[in-house]
């Protein structure tokens, strides 16, 4: 039987044959690489304010095709002709590069800079379009175009809402020295790094929400109980559960070492919190597969507590 090797060593005294060879892997990465490029699509977010609308909408919607490579741009607060053309000359020249028509996802309000972005060669989804001739229709109402109200501070009384829940919840952290859980609409509790403080402050950012959060520690473990301060409000409590796998990658980004890392201490502090909640009766939800987004809407759909402010 013929050495697989043999027909290396036999090019391997010919050195034009081997030449040509790595001239051709090189054509082929080449090749790979201008394929990888020219299906890459770029995506504009346009707004005459932060953009947060168009890029939550864009990036909602493209989740919905997999294996697309996209190159995300923002452009803010387009507020004059000369901003609308910029940001024109700017698709048109990712149009001229790119294999592939930019996707422009716009939340501009005023009629005349969307005429002026509509000459841009792209795929234009314009959510004002879309939706504010049928509302106009409906409620037989010209709208305001006033820019700036759904981000805004046009309501002052919300935004001072939003901080006053913030402030609560980095007062009320990780059982935080105020512990005034009396005020609190809803406390989490939960292992260290199981997604408590983010769930808070996205719950008061958003919805004005009074929400505080208490760390399970071997303490609360070895006694198998809960403080006296969390039973009386254990109509408040919410816990957060995670796979150990999860928590230990987690924690080993934070703290690669030691015992608070360790698979047996992760291992052990799931168990015995899992325990806690079917001992109490605690309402739980696992942020394993969760984003913020979601465990803040599980919390809010399982415990009715009130939104605040809407977004």
């Amino acid at each position: 039987m013929a050495s697989m090797d043999a027909p290396l060593c036999s090019r391997a005294g010919n050195g034009q044959s081997i030449s040509n060879d790595v001239s051709s892997v090189v054509v082929v990465i080449a090749a790979n690489s201008e394929f990888s490029s020219m299906n890459e699509r770029t995506v504009f977010f346009l707004s005459d304010q932060t953009g947060v609308t168009a890029e939550t909408l864009g990036h909602s919607l493209l989740t919905q095709f997999d294996g697309r490579d996209f190159r995300h741009v923002t452009v803010p607060f387009i507020d004059s002709d000369d901003k609308a053309l910029e940001a024109v000359h700017k698709i048109d020249d990712a149009a001229g590069k790119d294999a592939l028509k930019p996707l422009v996802f716009s939340t501009l309000v005023q009629p005349e800079f969307r005429k002026i972005l509509k000459q841009a060669k792209g795929l234009h989804l314009d959510i004002f379009d879309v939706f504010l001739d049928p509302l106009e229709a409906e409620l037989k109402q010209k709208p305001t175009y006033e820019s700036g109200r759904a981000h805004g501070m046009s309501d002052i009384n919300a935004y001072m809402k939003r901080i006053e829940a913030t402030n609560f919840a980095l007062a009320n952290d990780d059982g935080g020295t105020s512990r005034n859980y009396e005020m609190a609409d809803v406390i989490l509790i939960g292992v260290s790094r199981s997604g408590k403080t983010p769930t808070c402050l996205y719950l008061a950012l958003q919805y004005g929400v009074y929400a505080a959060n208490y760390p399970l520690t071997d303490e609360d473990f070895e006694s198998g109980k809960l403080p006296d301060l969390l039973v009386q409000q254990k109509h408040k409590l919410y816990g957060l559960s995670i796979t150990p796998e999860r928590l230990r990658q987690i924690r080993k980004e934070r703290r690669s070492m030691g015992k608070y890392s360790s698979a047996q201490q992760v291992s052990y502090e799931i168990r015995e919190a899992n325990k806690l909640f079917k001992r109490y009766g605690i309402p739980n939800v696992d942020t394993t597969e969760f984003s913020i987004e979601e465990i803040a809407s599980q919390i809010l759909d399982s415990t009715g507590v009130e939104r605040r402010v809407r977004p």
